[in-house]
């Protein structure tokens, strides 16, 4: 009985070895900005779907189109401009860069407020 015990035992795979580490390789990353736009925003909206995050990013501003208003109902306008799609890890490197970006500011400058016309 003790050499059925022992076959078993030889017959069972080793447990797997991690493998070695890979030194990492550098990589050198090039821009190309020959088709870059840049875009005032004070202003975003976002979407969500099952696969990607949709950033649509504009302007507010007074509606300048007022008839049909009641008189002294202000209206704002959301200007869509321009809309950015990614995918969720995206999003999280962009909001955790964005963030980090905040924090620096702010060790520096003060808090920043997130009302509106609440400015130092």
């Amino acid at each position: 009985m003790a050499e059925e015990v022992q076959d078993q035992q030889e017959q069972q795979p080793a447990p797997q070895q991690p493998a070695p580490q890979q030194p990492q390789q550098s990589v050198q990353v090039l821009l190309d900005e020959r088709e870059l736009r840049t875009v005032y925003t004070n202003a975003y909206r976002i979407h969500t779907a099952p696969e990607e995050v949709v950033i649509d990013l504009g302007f507010n501003m007074a509606n300048p189109n007022t008839q049909g208003q009641p008189a002294g109902q202000a209206q704002l306008l959301f200007k869509v401009t321009d809309r950015v799609v990614m995918s969720y890890i995206n999003a999280k490197r962009l909001a955790m860069s964005l963030g980090q970006l905040v924090k620096r500011y702010e060790q520096q400058f003060g808090e920043l407020p997130l009302q509106p016309g609440q400015r130092r």
